[in-house]
């Protein structure tokens, strides 16, 4: 066993007994030259890589929140047409039930009329009518 064995880990032994790392061994200035340049390229790649990150970040970020700036557009939209539509059902709801309630008057009222006025006949009496109800065949017939 080598005097470097005890004073490295495996992995440094393994390397240094390998082709690249007896090369590097037997050639100094190769082995100081791409320690210099893995040592200066750290920081640029740091860089890149950091800005990787930061994009990718940015990105889904940005993403969030245009779908829910869009979700919460179209919900408001969903609650401004809702909104209309229930007070058009209201209103149209409101027009039918006046209508009804006018309409079931009316029928009420000549019903009401036309049996008061049978029994009148049933009666033996003549029916009065009232100007509202009035038959204007009759006044026809007595002008001519």
């Amino acid at each position: 066993m080598k005097a470097e064995a005890l004073f490295f880990p495996p992995q440094v032994v393994a390397f240094m007994n390998s082709r690249l790392g007896l090369y590097l061994d037997d050639h100094p200035f190769v082995a100081l030259s791409l320690l210099m340049f893995v040592a200066v390229s750290t920081i640029p790649v740091a860089f890149f890589l950091i800005f990787v990150v930061t994009t990718v970040i940015m990105a889904c970020v940005g993403v969030i929140v245009m779908e829910g700036v869009v979700i919460s557009i179209g919900g408001i939209a969903l609650l401004c047409v809702l909104c209309g539509l229930g007070a058009l059902s209201l209103g149209v709801s409101g027009v039918l039930s006046v209508c009804y309630i006018i309409l079931s008057a009316l029928v009420n009222y000549w019903c009401a009329s036309r049996s008061q006025a049978r029994k009148q006949e049933v009666n033996g009496s003549s029916p009065q009518k009232s100007l509202s109800v009035m038959d204007f065949s009759d006044d026809k017939r007595k002008n001519k």
